[in-house]
């Protein structure tokens, strides 16, 4: 065994030894070796989806922080689940296949073979024996059956509704997929059209989604934007008698001030709203006609922008306010239609107070519409009178009974008087909408759904699943919109296995989402052919501890995941309400990219160094240099293969860490990767003598176990029993925040300081640095374990604690402000530099300080850190 630091040569041995030893598996209730007493813990990667191109090191990001965790936990005697799959099904797949001809399934295959290599070549501790495929029919089959049990349930349902349909893709998108009016994935245009599609309703647990928020360790950024998304609003639903013959229907709004009733002096109604037509004269049918039919052109964020000039279009009919008396000449109010009301969002009609409504305002303002007062702000604030609508709270005025009253109480009263005359009642509403979850393609989850003639629909047996994806040559969609599926003729047609009936299978496939809204139950049990997952597993590995991936899906897979997480609780499959415990996102990973005059990217083949700058290698162009994301179109993606060649997989992990706390975005700089393996370099020769044919500089004496306790020492020995002690706590307290930048701060340090004195560090030094190592730099920790004369992996070793004797009198207290006031306090290092201390009180404060930029940090050594933000 050569003494010389090879990392490649280390790196692979090691990597051969863990995929035959399995020193990661996770123990299962009902396996032999499982001990019920052990704690357990489940930290997991959100499911990545394996797309051609591979991992890139920003992917990398959060999945070496999720490593990092887990081999601490494993060293600290929990039985820890951290697996990996694939979100397999989805639409980039099934493009690639009506390009090339390629069938789907044989490219996911290939990409998920790449995704595992690249994985392993990092050294992941991931328990490969649990590994899931959404697309493996042994994985969907158990989709379909859960499925199910929301169709029993009564809440999935066929309707037909207005949808965005790509007619580049050949599907329907979720509203979520869609950003101002074209496809999330490939940025086409979508336009609304009726058609029949499955939805969810997940608007029965809207209340139960937002209110069970509370009690997550979740970033409150992330909880904000769920809040914002299911969109709670208290108030009451009121109903508007049509004033005319022939008319016995009445529209319904809902309003959040229903104490304003009295200020409304005209109704709104989206274009699409089914009663434009009835309510249109004969003298505004033409106009209106043509106000409709460019509504229906623009997209919901348009109509939705509002800083946009309102337009809009009497109809001819009237309505009557429902509590004013007939004889005032403010019951009688216009019916318009104007696009900025949608027919998606709550009735798809309004009553427009233009004194308390700044849309309302503008339109009336424009079309010349009465503006009454009804609420009095306080004193000092412009209202009405001064020209402008004030829509807060403050008194009734021109409002009948209400007059004087606080806004509080004249809601209360008004619901009171509505439920009295039998026209409105007090209600709460969510923007939140049903979700719909048909997709026209065929790379998807089969409906387990048989129709039937006389239209009826009822689910397949259970025993018959999966429903299984039909060999198909031909992926492409139909013209007229009909999906793949369709063509697939003796698929297509069956009979029903009770009757005998001659019946149909649905033709959609599931959305890419359905997969991934259970896949951390099927990792708790994944060898389980009976059932999706076991009580008993369920019971043990519940729920998630840590859930670690992007922000990105804040809104989409987090909250379509804890509604299934939901109606599973209600039947009785998991215990506990909610799937994931703590969340937390990792930042982005970014790059240099390169701009030209007109602020177009320009791809980085396309750039060279030229003096001091850069310049367009094509026409010679100058170009400046910007920080974005990475992206294959701007060619800057950085493969973590290549980093690893170069300088092996510890020195990749290091660095990953060392840019800067997990949380933050930060642009990857490949000058600074040599940094990492120096340290790896001065690492090795303070441990190995490469002159020396010993495998070490140590030996483990006889007897020796892992032990926190260094034993007597003194002299320069005791100086660097107290480095120690101070790198321990400070990798101890990275762990709060996931700022690991600081804990390989640290190493560095007490390498340094032990490479001064190499002579007098002991054994017992050296092999508890070791151990603190593993979880950032596991090949070369379990090398030096190994060549210590540890029989045993040092994943099985405990993990390291710091010497409180040798911490007391270096620590101080310090006092952290933001903009003045107290915040919090902070323990640091006595001899802590100010960038250290900053560091220190803003991972102590994180919470305090998100959603704020940081202008200034005033730091006292000694004192205290005040933070300047805004």
């Amino acid at each position: 065994m050569t003494n010389a630091y090879e990392p490649r040569s280390i790196e692979r041995r090691w990597q051969e030894r863990w995929e035959t030893s399995r020193p990661y598996r996770a123990k299962n209730p009902g396996d032999d070796d499982f001990d019920p007493a052990q704690p357990k813990y489940y930290v997991l990667d959100m499911f990545p989806y394996p797309s051609g191109s591979g991992l890139h090191v920003g992917h990398a990001l959060g999945y070496v922080g999720t490593d990092i965790v887990a081999r601490k936990k494993r060293m600290e005697g929990f039985n820890v689940l951290h697996p990996m799959g694939w979100d397999a099904f989805g639409l980039p797949a099934e493009q690639y296949a009506i390009q090339t001809g390629k069938h789907p399934a044989e490219t996911t295959a290939e990409n998920t073979a790449n995704y595992r290599s690249q994985l392993k070549n990092i050294g992941m501790a991931y328990d490969w024996s649990r590994e899931i495929n959404t697309s493996d029919p042994k994985y969907y089959r158990w989709t379909q059956w859960l499925f199910k049990r929301l169709f029993e349930r009564g809440l999935a349902y066929q309707t037909e509704v207005p949808v965005w349909w790509c007619e580049e893709l050949k599907t329907v998108l979720a509203n979520e997929e869609v950003i101002n009016g074209r496809s999330e994935r490939g940025n086409y245009p979508c336009v609304k059209r009726p058609l029949k599609q499955w939805m969810l309703r997940i608007t029965e647990y809207a209340e139960r989604l937002l209110a069970d928020l509370d009690e997550l360790d979740w970033p409150e950024s992330i909880k904000a934007q769920q809040r914002e998304w299911i969109g709670r609003s208290e108030g009451a639903e009121v109903e508007f008698s049509i004033d005319g013959e022939g008319f016995e229907e009445r529209l319904k709004i809902f309003t959040t001030r229903p104490d304003t009733l009295w200020g409304c002096t005209f109704m709104v109604l989206a274009p699409e709203h089914p009663l434009v037509a009835r309510l249109t004269t004969d003298e505004q049918r033409a106009e209106v006609e043509a106000y409709v039919a460019q509504a229906a052109t623009k997209s919901e964020i348009e109509r939705g922008d509002a800083s946009k000039e309102k337009t809009g279009v009497f109809t001819g009919s009237y309505a009557l306010n429902p509590v004013m008396e007939l004889r005032d000449e403010r019951a009688r109010i216009p019916i318009w239609i104007a696009d900025y009301v949608m027919a998606g969002y709550g009735t798809g009609a309004i009553m427009a107070v233009p004194g308390g409504d700044e849309r309302d305002f503008a339109f009336a303002t424009k079309y010349e519409l009465p503006i009454v007062e009804v609420c009095q702000p306080p004193e000092g604030t412009p209202g009405v009178s001064d020209g402008v609508c004030y829509p807060g709270e403050g008194t009734a005025v021109n409002s009948g009974p209400l007059d004087g009253l606080a806004t509080p109480e004249a809601k209360r009263r008004v619901i009171e008087l509505l439920e009295d005359r039998r026209l409105g009642n007090g209600r709460v509403q969510y923007k939140l909408r049903d979700w719909l979850f048909s997709r026209q393609r065929y790379w998807g989850e089969p409906f387990p759904l048989l129709h039937h003639a006389d239209g009826g629909v009822s689910p397949v047996p259970d025993e018959d699943l999966p429903v299984l994806l039909p060999d198909m040559d031909d992926f492409t969609p139909s013209e007229d919109g009909s999906p793949p599926l369709a063509r697939a003729e003796e698929w297509l047609k069956v009979r029903d296995p009770r009757t005998g009936e001659g019946v149909r299978r649905d033709t959609d496939t599931m959305p890419g989402w359905a997969g991934s809204c259970w896949y951390w139950l099927r990792f708790m049990d994944p060898f389980n052919d009976q059932t999706a997952f076991s009580h008993d597993a369920e019971q043990y590995w519940g729920p998630v501890d840590l859930y670690i991936g992007g922000a990105a899906h804040a809104v989409m897979h987090l909250l379509y995941a804890r509604f299934w997480h939901k109606v599973f609780y209600d039947a009785e499959l998991v215990h506990t309400k909610e799937p994931f415990q703590r969340l937390f996102n990792q930042g982005m990973v970014q790059a240099f990219a390169y701009q030209d005059e007109t602020e177009r990217l320009v791809a980085t083949d396309d750039v060279e160094t030229k003096g001091d700058g850069f310049a367009r290698r094509s026409d010679g162009a100058p170009l400046k240099q910007i920080v974005t994301k990475m992206a294959k179109s701007l060619k800057n993606v950085v493969n973590p293969d290549d980093i690893i060649e170069e300088y092996g997989a510890d020195a990749f992990r290091l660095y990953e860490m060392f840019m800067g706390p997990l949380a933050d975005s930060k642009p990857w700089n490949p000058r600074d990767i040599p940094g990492a393996r120096r340290f790896l370099d001065r690492t090795w020769r303070l441990l190995v003598d490469e002159e020396s044919s010993e495998h070490a500089r140590f030996r483990r004496p006889e007897g020796f176990q892992p032990t926190n306790d260094g034993g007597a020492v003194e002299g320069p020995s005791e100086e660097l029993e107290r480095e120690l002690a101070k790198m321990l706590k400070r990798i101890e307290d990275s762990f709060e925040h996931f700022n690991f930048n600081t804990a390989i701060a640290g190493m560095m340090t007490f390498v340094n300081e032990a490479t001064k004195r190499s002579d007098a560090l002991t054994f017992a030094q050296a092999e508890r640095f070791v151990r603190a190592l593993a979880p950032f730099a596991p090949h070369v920790a379990e090398e030096l374990w190994d060549r210590f004369g540890f029989e045993t992996s040092v994943t099985q070793a405990p993990w390291p604690a710091a010497d409180e004797r040798y911490l007391a009198e270096d620590t101080i207290e310090l006092v952290v402000q933001v903009k003045g006031k107290f915040r919090g306090k902070v323990s640091a290092p006595a001899d802590a530099d100010k960038e250290t201390l900053e560091t220190l009180a803003r991972e102590a404060i994180a919470d305090k300080l998100e959603g704020q930029e940081i202008v200034k940090a005033i730091v006292v050594p000694g004192r205290l850190v005040n933070f300047v933000t805004r």
